[in-house]
């Protein structure tokens, strides 16, 4: 299993490389995440190393109402097409970031906790086996939202605005590539507020599968290396309080660990 991340050194320098979960060493690679990167000499211990968002994505395409279980929970039907809204890049934060609170905003702020699929290869109107082929990994994501602004204006539902503040939009740890030991039908989401389980439920409960996703949403766009679509949330969304660390984990990938700065 392959754990690719990205990292800043007690240099301040960035780069990218592979994490060995067994030794924790990180070896750098050069060149691009997505085109053949090539593993250099350099390796570092990952505890003397910084974190930062596995990807730098030109868009976040974040999926609403894709597991069967909440579509009941809502009695909605499920959708025919993924139903979604796009994040902006200045939105994403790595592991142990501060999730801030807008200045020009006092209510609630929810976390969902999902599974993000990282693209590796230009894609536009692929089939399900072309978009298979162009996902690089998977990773966790905790899609943030200021959930009062999304009904503020009753002629208008604010997704965009709502989901896409600076910092609302939680990656990481590591990209996991597909297959060598992960397969994401067998793994499940569990998200923790300050310790205490909020939301455990399996992947394999999707509407759309993630090649299903890719295919169907480069009908729509044109999807590049790097960009993220978040595959949506199930049951157990609730609020952060300020100061509140959230966890979302995915056995295989990590655990990505974020605090609501008070």
């Amino acid at each position: 299993m392959t754990h690719w991340i990205r990292f800043r050194d007690a240099g301040g320098s960035i780069g990218f490389g592979t994490l060995d979960q067994h030794s924790g060493r990180v070896v750098q690679h050069e060149g691009a995440m997505f085109d053949r990167p090539r593993p250099t000499d350099i390796s570092f211990a990952a505890a003397d190393l910084a974190l930062l968002a596995p990807c730098q994505p030109s868009k976040v395409i974040a999926l609403w109402n894709n597991y069967y279980a909440l579509s009941q929970k809502l009695d909605k039907a499920p959708p025919q097409h993924p139903l979604f809204l796009i994040k902006p890049p200045m939105s994403v934060i790595g592991p142990n970031e501060s999730i801030r609170r807008p200045k020009s905003y006092h209510g609630k702020i929810a976390y969902e906790g999902e599974l993000g699929i990282v693209i590796g290869k230009t894609v536009s109107g692929a089939s399900v086996e072309e978009a298979q082929a162009a996902i690089f990994g998977f990773t966790c994501v905790n899609d943030v939202t200021a959930i009062e602004l999304l009904q503020e204006d009753p002629n208008f539902a604010q997704w965009c605005r709502s989901k896409g503040f600076d910092t609302f939009t939680c990656l990481g740890p590591a990209i996991v590539t597909p297959g060598n030991g992960f397969d994401w039908r067998a793994s499940s989401v569990v998200t923790t507020v300050e310790g205490v389980e909020r939301q455990n439920y399996p992947l394999d409960d999707m509407i759309f599968s993630p090649a299903e996703q890719v295919s169907m949403l480069s009908q729509d766009m044109t999807l590049v290396p790097g960009d993220v679509i978040a595959c949506g949330t199930s049951i157990g969304v609730g609020s952060i309080k300020d100061g509140a660390r959230v966890d979302v984990s995915i056995a295989g990938i990590g655990t990505l660990s974020n605090v609501l700065a008070a």
